[in-house]
């Protein structure tokens, strides 16, 4: 359901009867990040063909969690078991969802076969209320829900009291058409909502809108509100730069298709409609044949220029999102100290840090509501865990000290255990495969001195 037409959107605040308090910019802002990340709607002039948000979000998911494991320290606890078992088969969706969007939400709750985490995007849920530190405490969605002829669309709102008391509310809509909310139903009307409440208000306080709300750590530039922002938020100008470079070099390549420039008569079309020579290769001039002849055009391809133009729009986007140098952009597009090297990955080690706490914060915050639900509810095993007792390890492959690894290279090197092409090589981001290679590092940064004479 496209609930960002305007229509729509109006029926559906209407149906929850309050306000979203999410500014017109700031929704502008947020339909463009999922548009850059899903390959949307086409701007005018522009070729997504990059795919510049997918990769972002991609390259920092894989790294966040590229040694992750979760675990308890107490001994046994097979309730905590299935609840960071339930958030693993999820983690990646979610942590993904709130890089795109600069928000989303993980909604534990037990069912017949174990815990289920449902994730929620920023771009279907509707903001109504935040407290003093920007915390949302009063929220709306909506899950759209597809049978052969109709479409259902529960709306769900979910507030929480001064007191920490939670309130969810849950209405149901049916649909014949895809962009409409519908007419009201029962909640019965579908399977999956007959046990659903109306309206519930929780027994015992969650201080929580019972889901573990993940925020990316940048702060608004779009507004200044308390609102997320997407990791790529600072550099979506800068990524539709480079989606309108890459159309008009590929308008460059349809320009400068040969031509072959010959009197009109050869391209006529002949008595069933067919062209003698194709209209792509032939352009047929109106004139005397004998004046016009055959002409070949062919225009040389300024690839060079529209290549550098990328690769230093790319170099930037990684140094305002954070990105160690080479991760988007040609590594050996320009020259590079080890100043830099050392800086751009020492920033990019911070920028997964700082992921990689934001996921840490959500799953210990999932541990603690599905202790106080998994009581609740009666579910076997379950009782309220501290959230220290969960531990994740994101093991130090990723974040690994540089400066440590170059001294060990260099204590390798001087007892002859590595050659210093190798070494190098790490340090300045250059293969060290083939000899090819290594010959390519000598001629770079070896002195002459050291390798006359080349190989023993």
């Amino acid at each position: 359901m496209n609930i960002e037409n305007t229509t729509t959107r109006a029926q559906i605040l209407e149906a929850f009867g309050v306000p979203d308090i999410t500014s017109v910019e700031m929704r502008a802002a947020i339909h463009d990040w999922y548009n850059l990340y899903y390959d949307g709607e086409r701007l005018p002039e522009e070729d997504p063909a990059q795919r510049l948000g997918y990769t972002i979000v991609a390259k920092l998911t894989r790294t966040a969690f590229s040694e992750y494991g979760a675990s308890t320290t107490k001994t046994g606890d097979q309730f905590c078991a299935a609840v960071l078992s339930a958030l693993d088969r999820v983690k990646k969706t979610a942590l993904q969802q709130s890089l795109i969007g600069g928000e989303s939400w993980l909604k534990p709750y037990p069912t017949r076969t174990g815990w289920k985490i449902s994730v929620l995007r920023r771009d279907r849920v509707f903001v109504f209320g935040r407290d003093g530190d920007g915390i949302p405490v009063d929220v709306g969605s909506i899950e759209t829900t597809r049978s052969s002829t109709h479409w259902y669309n529960l709306l769900e709102r979910r507030t929480v009291d001064a007191a920490g008391f939670l309130r969810i509310q849950n209405m149901l809509y049916m649909s014949d058409n895809a962009d409409m909310l519908g007419a009201r139903v029962p909640l019965s009307s579908l399977p999956r909502y007959a046990e659903l409440l109306p309206d519930y208000i929780f027994p015992v306080p969650l201080y929580g809108l019972g889901m573990a709300y993940i925020k990316t750590p940048l702060e608004n530039t779009v507004d200044g509100s308390p609102d997320g922002v997407s990791i790529y938020a600072p550099a979506a100008e800068m990524i539709h730069t480079i989606d309108h470079n890459e159309w008009l070099m590929s308008l460059e390549y349809d320009n400068a298709r040969s031509r072959v420039f010959a009197s009109a008569d050869l391209v006529k079309k002949d008595e069933f409609g067919r062209r003698s020579f194709s209209g792509s290769l032939f352009v047929g001039l109106d004139g005397d044949p004998e004046d016009v002849g055959v002409t070949t055009y062919s225009p040389a391809i300024r690839t060079q220029s529209f290549e550098e133009r990328k690769q230093s729009a790319l170099r930037s986007i990684e140094s305002i999102i954070g990105l160690k140098r080479g991760l988007l952009s040609e590594v050996e597009a320009v020259e590079r100290t080890a100043t830099e090297i050392t800086s751009s990955a020492g920033d990019y080690n911070l920028s997964i840090m700082d992921i990689q706490d934001m996921w840490t914060r959500a799953v210990k915050e999932v541990v603690r509501i599905c202790g106080i639900l998994g009581v609740l509810y009666h579910v076997p095993g379950a009782h309220e865990t501290d959230p220290e007792e969960v531990v994740l390890d994101y093991g130090n492959g990723v974040l690994y000290d540089e400066e440590k690894t170059w001294a060990d290279y260099l204590d390798l090197v001087a007892r002859g255990l590595l050659k210093p092409e190798i070494a190098l090589g790490w340090r300045f981001g250059m293969p060290t495969e083939t000899e090819s290679d290594l010959q390519k590092v000598r001629e770079k940064y070896m002195p002459a001195s050291q390798t006359e004479g080349g190989d023993d």
